[in-house]
């Protein structure tokens, strides 16, 4: 995936019929999950993409509203995603929910609201239409979407804002997007500590970070791991730390390192896409 290739920066020179701002970037798709196919940025595309689970695939060039939409063909759908239970929202949706979203997804006593209702009202018109994702209204070239599964084979849409002015080569951004407050010591030096949502551009030192990762239950601090990541300075780094019971995380074996989970998603200006643990 080319980084030196994006487009020239977003500029908010036209309106969508409904009065957003046009935006024109490359978005990269990815499965909070297991891999999604038939996935457009249009209705109706033939050429369709797939978000890969947890990992780059193929970027796909984007200008319209905004408020970005995602389509799935019939040919990409697979059985209806299940309402998400009680422990998913706790600790894998919660998250990536937008504030102004309801909670209680999949829960039909209870009323959508923000992009979710908007969401609802636009697949009466168009069923083909599976997520909305706000984008970054400028100054952004490049950004990652994650799609998390939700009700009636939908998807929760959480943008990362990867314009290499905010995240240039060479350096790692770490995200906590865990329903747990983390703590990470870098390099033996800085210690900081993220709550969810929450993400902070570490210290790189020759091309790699040493780090101590712990995360909160309570009042009582966990330890998670120590180890090294390597940061090459001809890619775009991102650690994300999460929660999931994907089977992505589970080894050969059935068994599955640590209580939390982490990908790593890299952005090369000169190689393809790769991802990691």
């Amino acid at each position: 995936m080319v980084l030196l290739s994006l487009i020239a920066t977003p500029s908010l020179t036209a309106q969508a019929s409904d009065g957003s701002p046009q935006v024109a970037l490359k978005i990269d798709l990815v499965s909070w999950g297991d891999d999604i196919t038939g996935l457009s940025l249009k209705p109706g595309q033939s050429k369709t993409v797939t978000a890969l689970g947890f990992r780059y695939s193929t970027p796909v060039e984007y200008s319209g509203s905004v408020l970005m939409e995602v389509h799935r063909s019939s040919t990409g759908e697979s059985p209806k995603t299940a309402a998400p239970s009680a422990d998913d929202l706790a600790h894998e949706l919660h998250p990536l929910l937008a504030p102004d979203s309801n909670p209680a997804a999949g829960d039909a006593a209870k009323p959508k609201t923000g992009l979710m209702l908007e969401l609802q009202k636009r697949r009466e018109k168009d069923p083909s239409l599976v997520a909305l994702a706000p984008l970054p209204a400028s100054g952004c070239r490049r950004a990652t979407v994650l799609l998390v599964p939700s009700e009636g084979s939908t998807f929760i849409a959480y943008v990362i804002d990867d314009d290499p002015s905010k995240l240039p080569l060479g350096q790692l951004r770490v995200h906590n997007l865990s329903s747990l407050t983390i703590a990470m010591r870098c390099d033996g030096k800085l210690n900081r500590e993220l709550k969810p949502r929450e993400s902070f551009i570490a210290p790189v030192q020759n091309q790699q970070m040493i780090y101590e990762l712990a995360y909160k239950v309570g009042e009582e601090w966990m330890t998670q791991e120590s180890n090294i990541i390597p940061v090459r300075g001809s890619e775009q780094t991102q650690m994300i730390i999460l929660r999931s019971d994907n089977k992505f995380f589970t080894s050969t074996d059935g068994s599955k390192a640590g209580f939390l989970q982490i990908v790593t998603l890299r952005r090369s200006k000169d190689e393809p896409p790769s991802t990691g643990r």
